[in-house]
């Protein structure tokens, strides 16, 4: 960050001194939340959360060299007192930005894809400058802040990741960092009950491009018609990616490798080349054009574009995460969260990886759909059951809709109910039959990731492959982790 005296930081959060703070002490950062990853010339920023309040660590966080704390109320430390925390975050991350006139603000959204897509524009846009971007999901009130915060007078670009549980959300976070080039790939699923419908949720992901000057540019998905819709919402010029014949930035000739790895033609106005990606699953081609598009029209040269991404692995943790275990097990961690669509394009993955393999999953029901939560579980269902998977788990807890329409793809005559009271211990997960047909398939309830891992190693022989995706909450990289003979986090 820009090195602030307190008394600077006071100024700009409308905050008071306490604690015998010293007004000259100056922060020159990081800004953090958690007392743990405090540096010498930290500020750590105190909030109240359900079961910890940062405020009882305050003394902790000073004596490992923060300068000072912010605070919604006066600590055992030097502090900056302010009415909100949360407020307060913003107020300095605002005055950050507008500090660094010569830093391109990039924000990214969607309803999937962001995190893949910001890592990887980040990655291009470091060939052309020092460049900041989110530590995994970092897109919130709290998050966006707080990268921002990470910039100093030589950055040059900040890749912004904007998600939105409302509308309002992300029109708030552009204020933050105002953006001249806005991204948007999907409107999808994520978040259904929240919003109400896929309408709503259009409308909260379009205020990006609201949000973009009259000299700045929208970078629209051409083959999603809400998010082309867009296009009508902004001052700012337009441009289109997608496989779309309209889209100036295109993917053409696309194709797949054995392992689910897609290949493409770069096509843009001044040129193309060939993009073949180590990334997997068919978004991960969506993902890598919305990319392309923005480093494209901030001048990055094409070969350049395409040759970065035929280099990308995944940078955050647990998305389409694919790692081969010495004896050939192959575990695709998806872990991170998911939504009808997610799940949609896990389970094609999970097919093109598979090919001619065992295959099993490790799924839960997903959240936040709202009055259709029964029926898009009951869906989910269908699409595990159908998938020819050799085994099927299903974790935690609101399983019956999935379990039913599993049942019901595969052929097999059963209930939840009796599902659930055969195998919700893993010591009670013995064998389960032959496992080669679809009606045959071995559908399982377990309440936690634990028990989902102890019951997939049952199955498992070398050369199969196992999908392990659901809801954040559920936290299944977990399940992933033990599959691969990690320690769980």
């Amino acid at each position: 960050m820009i090195p602030l005296p307190l008394a600077r930081i006071a100024e700009i959060t409308s905050g008071a001194l306490s604690g015998m703070a010293d007004p000259r002490a100056v922060v020159r950062g990081p800004v953090v939340i958690d007392s743990r990853d405090v540096r010498p010339g930290s500020l750590f920023v105190a909030f109240k959360g359900a079961r910890v309040d940062g405020h009882d660590y305050a003394a902790q966080a000073v004596r490992a060299g923060a300068v000072a704390v912010l605070a919604s109320r006066a600590v055992d430390a030097p502090a900056v007192v302010v009415p909100d925390t949360a407020a307060a975050l913003a107020a300095l991350a605002t005055a950050q930005s507008a500090a660094l006139p010569g830093a391109t603000v990039i924000g990214v959204t969607g309803s999937a894809g962001k995190t893949t897509t910001k890592d990887l524009l980040a990655r291009l846009t470091t060939r052309m400058g020092p460049t900041i971007a989110p530590v995994g999901s970092f897109n919130n009130e709290i998050g966006h802040p707080l990268t921002v915060l990470r910039a100093d007078h030589e950055t040059r670009f900040m890749v912004l990741e904007l998600s939105a549980r409302n509308i309002g959300h992300i029109r708030a976070l552009t204020r933050i960092a105002p953006p001249r080039i806005g991204v948007v790939l999907n409107v999808g699923t994520a978040h259904l009950g929240v919003f109400g419908g896929k309408e709503a949720i259009a409308k909260a992901k379009g205020e990006l491009v609201e949000a973009l000057p009259r000299d700045g540019v929208a970078v629209l998905n051409a083959d999603d018609p809400l998010v082309r819709e867009m296009a009508a919402r902004t001052e700012a010029r337009v441009t289109l990616f997608g496989r779309a014949p309209e889209a100036a930035i295109r993917a053409e000739d696309v194709t797949f490798d054995e392992r689910g790895r897609g290949s493409y033609t770069l096509t843009t106005p001044s040129g193309s080349a060939r993009v073949s990606l180590l990334l997997y699953g068919e978004p991960a081609v969506e993902n890598s054009l919305a990319a392309a598009a923005a480093a494209y029209e901030l001048g990055l040269p094409v070969a350049t574009i395409a040759a970065e991404l035929s280099q990308a692995t995944p940078s955050s943790r647990w998305r389409m995460e694919v790692t081969d275990r010495p004896d050939g097990v192959t575990v695709i961690n998806d872990a991170y969260n998911a939504n009808p669509d997610s799940m949609r394009a896990a389970f094609a993955a999970l097919g093109a990886l598979g090919g001619g393999r065992r295959r099993f999953a490790v799924i839960a029901a997903l959240r936040e759909l709202g009055e259709d939560s029964t029926e898009l579980n009951t869906d989910l269902g269908r699409l595990a059951g159908g998938a020819g998977l050799s085994g099927l788990v299903v974790a935690g807890p609101d399983a019956d809709p999935v379990l039913e329409g599993a049942f019901a793809a595969a052929g097999r005559a059963g209930t939840p109910a009796a599902s659930r009271e055969t195998h919700t211990h893993p010591g009670d997960m013995s064998g389960t039959g032959d496992m080669s047909g679809a009606g045959d398939l071995p559908i399982v309830h377990v309440p936690d990731a634990e028990a989902a891992a102890a019951q997939v190693s049952q199955w498992l022989r070398p050369g199969d492959v196992v999908l392990v995706k659901g809801p954040r909450a559920m936290s299944l990289e977990r399940t992933a982790e033990l599959l691969l003979g990690g320690a769980t986090q």
